[in-house]
């Protein structure tokens, strides 16, 4: 997930020095959005994961 969203980046680069403005945005709201929502699962599995952790260390 994080790769499409780097290759979006770098089609945003490529589109700003290519001087295409609005492709260059959106591409780089869609990398963005691609981000957050990788940042996101991580969050939950390092959330996941902790409490199974804990689960099974107190037992």
């Amino acid at each position: 997930m994080l790769k499409i969203a780097f290759i979006c980046l770098l089609i945003a680069l490529l589109a700003w020095l290519l001087g295409f403005t609005s492709m260059a945005i959106i591409a780089a709201g869609i990398a963005k959005i691609i981000f957050f929502i990788a940042l996101l699962f991580a969050f939950l599995f390092f959330i996941l994961a902790f409490l199974v952790g804990r689960k099974l260390l107190n037992n």
